[in-house]
């Protein structure tokens, strides 16, 4: 697949999520996942649709095959979370945030106990 062929298909992927249609935003993410397991933003927008379902052990998943870039770290620590939280994996979830917020701002200006 060509990057303008990715980039067509994650223009649709946000026109069928702004639109009310997730389920055919979510078929796309998981074709342009299929195709490359490690593109980090399909993995963070397939994540996103696979929460809202209900379906957070396969977020996960995807979210940690991924290559994430750093301007994803963002959305890739808060979509972990919010997964290990939906699975009442508590201790995890803050564990996850933590990591996150150490590699961000330093362990010293950590905020989170």
């Amino acid at each position: 697949m060509s990057n303008d062929e990715r980039q067509f298909l994650l223009t649709a992927v946000w026109m069928f999520m702004r639109h009310g249609q997730p389920t055919r935003a979510r078929n796309l993410c998981e074709a342009l996942v299929e195709e490359d397991p490690r593109d980090g933003v399909a993995a963070v927008a397939l994540a996103e649709l696979l929460l809202d379902v209900g379906d957070a052990t396969r977020a996960i998943e995807v979210l940690r095959t991924a290559d994430i870039s750093s301007e994803l770290s963002h959305a890739e620590a808060v979509l972990e979370t919010r997964a290990l939280q939906f699975l009442g994996r508590k201790d995890e979830a803050a564990a996850r945030w933590r990591r996150y917020l150490e590699v961000r701002k330093g362990a010293a200006r950590q905020w989170v106990s």
